[in-house]
């Protein structure tokens, strides 16, 4: 590697590389002069058929060192239905003062690939390998396994292999988290969480919920490519950030003994990347100022964890005026031009008397959130059991009793701190 960043930077200082393999056949008297051969002599033309076969043979050679010369310091080529040019500083579309833009936002400042690959501190053809795009591809930069969704059914996750969640998190560190979010973002932000997110709806008349459908599958290649561009970098910059933060969703086939990962659709943000929910709050600042917008017209609150929107009316609204039918029909409306789409079978609505839930916590009153009594209920008869030394039921696990308890601790620090003691003091070997 280090032979052939040593070559290409002789060739730039030859101008190109052309000049270099004439300047290389010129050094090793391997450049023959062209002669006319009409009045040459047999044994004459004979040799000088062989000098130029062996110019021929050394041009030769000195193309193919020159290509993985120049292989080793540029992209070349992304895959299938990826638009590439080596030689392109310039795009229409770019951010028309990109290096300001980046420089407001306080991004490292990266021109080239090169210096994209020497940041990442990975080589040129390692940046190349984890960005190029196969619609039938032998190995994938991910491992998938699944997870049981609340509505029911497996929900798909992949999750990058840990070179690539290395530069993910680069990515992550060095760019997502330095781009502005709307305030009213509560999920997979520092200092906020379902708490906060629940806090903001509390004491309310009523609590509308919504669901984008398709959340992450939405944010498809060109917008996270859009993203970066936004941000600061320009078309090749923003491309290999974009292929590196999105993964085409694929259905794992066998085909003669040998696995097949085939793309079913375009790429898009991947549910198990650091990146995706950084970026997915990126992505949606403009929705969220929006929707925030109509509800302080309306008198109404908004909050968003991912994908879950969330309206309240307060209590002390004026009566007959709650213009709920107004959020129902320009919330969608609003979605749709930023090119999201509503859930209608996940629209819910839960007015003073009924039970108001968000983000999995109880809003009613003025007291803070807290879990439903029926899961506290739950966890409690799952510790007596464990006290009185019988095995969890099935499907019950160590692990998910104690993430619950840390929830309740989160929205009800005093019970949590109980429930955490009884736990402690069972004995928990062999209990699953």
């Amino acid at each position: 590697m280090t032979d052939f960043l040593k070559l290409w930077q002789e060739i730039e200082a030859a101008g190109n590389i052309d000049n270099y393999i004439e300047k290389q056949l010129v050094k090793n008297g391997y450049l023959v002069e062209r002669r006319d051969t009409e009045n040459m002599k047999k044994s004459e033309l004979e040799r000088y058929k062989k000098q130029l076969k062996q110019e021929a043979k050394a041009k030769k050679e000195l193309k193919k060192k020159t290509w993985l010369a120049y292989k080793a310091n540029h992209i070349v080529h992304l895959g299938e239905g990826i638009f590439w040019n080596d030689g392109a500083n310039f795009d229409q579309w770019d951010h028309p003062r990109a290096e300001e833009q980046a420089s407001a936002n306080e991004l490292p400042p990266i021109d080239s690939p090169k210096q994209l690959a020497q940041e990442m501190n990975i080589t040129i053809e390692e940046l190349r390998w984890f960005t190029y795009h196969r619609d039938d591809a032998k190995k994938i930069h991910y491992r998938r396994f699944t997870i049981p969704k609340r509505s029911g059914g497996e929900r798909s996750i992949w999750a990058p292999l840990p070179k690539l969640k290395e530069l993910q998190r680069w990515v992550l560190r060095e760019i997502a988290e330095k781009l502005p979010i709307h305030g009213s973002c509560h999920g997979f932000v520092a200092g906020r969480s379902i708490l906060s997110n629940a806090q903001v709806h509390c004491n309310s008349h009523m609590v509308v919920r919504m669901d984008l459908k398709d959340f992450f599958p939405t944010l498809t290649f060109p917008r996270v490519k859009g993203i970066f561009r936004h941000a600061g970098y320009r078309e090749q910059i923003a491309t290999l950030l974009a292929l590196v933060c999105t993964e085409a969703p694929r259905e794992v086939i066998k085909h003669e003994d040998e696995l097949h990962y085939i793309s079913l659709g375009p790429r898009s943000l991947p549910q198990g990347a650091p990146t995706s929910p950084a970026l997915s709050n990126i992505a949606t600042l403009k929705l969220d100022r929006r929707l925030s917008g109509l509800v302080k017209k309306l008198g109404w609150r908004y909050s968003r964890y991912a994908d879950d929107l969330t309206f309240s009316l307060p209590i002390g609204y004026k009566k007959g005026n709650s213009q709920l039918g107004v959020l129902l029909k320009s919330v969608p409306g609003i979605v749709s031009d930023e090119g999201f789409e509503i859930n209608r079978k996940k629209t819910w609505v839960a007015r003073k008397g009924g039970r108001q839930c968000v983000t999995g916590l109880i809003v009613n009153g003025e007291q803070m959130p807290r879990v439903p009594r029926k899961k506290q209920r739950e966890i409690r008869a799952a510790i007596h059991n464990l006290q009185q030394g019988k095995k969890l039921k099935e499907g019950e696990t160590i692990e998910q009793i104690l993430g619950y308890i840390a929830f309740i601790y989160m929205s009800q620090p005093q019970k949590g701190k109980e429930l955490l003691k009884k736990i402690k003091s069972c004995d928990l070997k062999n209990k699953e």
